[in-house]
């Protein structure tokens, strides 16, 4: 996968990756089971919040260009899990007949509409693939049966992740900086910090030496990027504290 894929690999991997989520949470000892890596949620919390964003996001595309989103859907989720399971393929295919009728250049509101990332149909498919990816590994962690992600959709994701939510115009509060992320696959991204926000940036032969970097597999540099994972799961070189003050940071637009 490109860090461009096409519309029709992004309407495809949210289908395959929320199999795999039903799967997941199927193979659960239960619905209370809490979920190591979302610190006070349940199965079924984590299953709620994918479905109801699902829903969200079909009603965020149908409307096309919006100052606003649309509220989210209130209805009640039932707990009970084959009907659960139900919900959520509905909300699944919800999303996607809405991003098929839409077709991938059809405007829409999107929270990351400063970002680099466009606010399009194709842009809201590409982030719920890797909503989907990480919620995935969420729950077969609680299920005590984590699957390796496929390496492509992985290296994708990491560029996605400075695409939204690492792509602000917001200051950087801190002194210029830059961070350099590398796959061993073979991928590399580059995150520069200054007074115009926080931007991926081209890796160039003459480029100066990056103010810190991050090396790992491309699952586990997405991983950390969504908190999922510590500094201490890869291997850091540089100034350590440029990524604490990064994690640390709530940019306000």
């Amino acid at each position: 996968m490109t860090e461009s894929p096409e519309f029709s690999t992004l309407l495809r991997l949210i289908d395959e990756r929320s199999a795999a989520f039903r799967s997941a949470v199927a193979a659960a000892p239960g619905l209370d089971v809490p979920v190591p890596s979302c610190p006070e949620w349940t199965v079924f919390d984590l299953v709620q919040h994918l479905g109801t964003g699902q829903r969200w996001w079909a009603a965020i595309v149908a409307a096309g260009p919006a100052g606003a989103p649309p509220a989210k859907d209130a209805a009640e989720v039932p707990r009970e899990l084959e009907a659960l399971l139900a919900w959520y393929a509905e909300s699944n295919e919800l999303l996607l007949s809405a991003l098929r009728e839409a077709g991938p250049e059809r405007e829409c509101w999107a929270w990351w509409r400063a970002g680099v990332s466009p606010a399009n149909a194709w842009g809201v498919a590409r982030r719920r693939v890797h909503e989907v990816l990480v919620h995935t590994y969420d729950a077969q962690l609680a299920a005590g049966a984590v699957q390796p992600m496929p390496a492509d959709v992985a290296i994708d994701g990491v560029a996605e992740f400075l695409d939204t939510c690492n792509s602000t115009p917001a200051a950087w509060p801190h002194e210029a900086a830059t961070i350099h992320y590398h796959a061993t696959e073979g991928r590399s991204w580059l995150l520069a910090l200054d007074g115009t926000g926080a931007w991926p940036a081209p890796l160039t032969d003459d480029a100066a030496p990056a103010s810190a970097s991050a090396t790992g597999t491309a699952e586990q540099l997405l991983l950390f990027v969504w908190g999922r994972l510590t500094l201490s799961d890869l291997k850091i070189a540089g100034d350590r504290q440029v990524f604490e003050q990064l994690i640390a940071w709530e940019p306000e637009e």
